[in-house]
C-alpha cells in the first residue's frame, strides 16, 4: 500500500519578514503617528513582548502614544493602509514566487498572523500590486497571534496529501523553526525579519545550516532544494 499518492512537495511560507518587508511597513506607521522603533538590528534583538515598545530611547514616547483603546486603533488603521498601498516583498521573492507557483509538481501555502484589519484582504491587496494573484496559492490560513503554527501546517500537508519528506516550511522566527519541526517538515530560517542571526542560533539554538541572511540566499537555497532554476 502507498502511503502518499503523489509525489508533489510543498513549501510553506510565514508572511511578515520572511517575504514581506513588515520592519519598513511597521516603521513607517510608527513614524507616521510620531513615534520610533528603532533600527531593524536592535528591533531584532528585542525580547517579543518589547518588540512594539522601542528601546530605552523610544519605550517612553511610545508607551505614552499607545496607551488607550484609540491610540491602538488608530495605529492598526495605519498600519493596513501602508499595508495594502505601500509595503513590499523583499527584493527577488517576487521572482521565487513566481516560479514555484509555476512549477506543476509543487504546492504552495501561505500562513500568516498579520495583525492588520482583514489580513486577507490586506495581503490580496499587497499581493495584486506584486502582479501575484492569492488564488494562486495552494493554502492559505490567517492564523490568532496566540495559536500555534504547528496545527496549520500539519492540516495543509495533510490536507493535499504530501509526505512530509518532500515538505518545507519557511519563517524568520524561532517559533516558525520548532512548528516546523513539529510537522516533520524541512525548517528553512531567514535572519533578515523579525530575528537576527545571532539570536537564532546563540539563544535559541537553530542550526546555521538552514538559516539565510538575505531573499538572495534564501531564494537560492530553496531553488536548489528543489531542483529549480531562478526566473530568467
Amino acid at each position: 500500500m502507498t502511503l502518499y499518492a503523489n509525489r508533489e512537495r510543498l513549501v510553506i511560507f510565514d508572511a511578515d519578514g520572511t517575504i514581506i518587508d513588515a520592519f519598513n511597513a511597521i516603521e513607517q506607521t510608527f513614524l507616521t503617528h510620531g513615534m520610533a522603533i528603532g533600527d531593524l538590528e536592535r528591533f531584532q534583538k528585542r525580547r517579543k513582548l518589547l518588540k512594539y515598545l522601542g528601546g530605552l530611547r523610544e519605550f517612553p514616547t511610545n508607551l505614552r502614544r499607545q496607551f488607550g483603546k484609540q491610540s491602538r486603533k488608530r495605529l492598526l488603521a495605519t498600519l493596513t493602509e501602508i499595508y495594502r498601498n505601500e509595503a513590499s516583498l523583499y527584493p527577488g521573492i517576487v521572482s521565487l514566487l513566481r516560479v514555484l507557483l509555476a512549477a506543476p509538481d509543487i504546492r504552495v501555502g501561505l500562513v500568516t498572523r498579520n495583525v492588520t484589519v482583514e489580513p486577507e484582504v490586506t495581503l490580496t491587496c499587497l499581493f495584486q500590486r506584486h502582479g501575484i494573484d492569492l488564488g494562486d496559492f495552494d493554502y492559505f490560513a490567517c492564523i490568532p497571534l496566540r495559536e500555534e503554527k504547528t496545527g496549520q501546517l500539519k492540516q495543509a500537508r495533510e490536507r493535499l496529501a504530501i509526505n512530509p519528506a518532500r515538505a518545507y516550511a519557511c519563517g524568520d522566527e524561532y517559533s516558525d523553526y520548532i512548528a516546523a519541526l513539529g510537522a516533520g517538515m524541512y525548517p528553512f530560517v531567514v535572519a533578515y525579519g523579525f530575528e537576527d542571526c545571532e539570536r537564532l542560533i546563540n539563544d535559541f539554538g537553530v542550526p546555521r545550516e538552514v538559516i539565510s541572511t538575505s531573499p538572495a540566499e534564501f531564494s537560492e537555497r530553496l531553488l536548489h532544494a528543489l531542483d529549480l532554476k531562478a526566473e530568467g
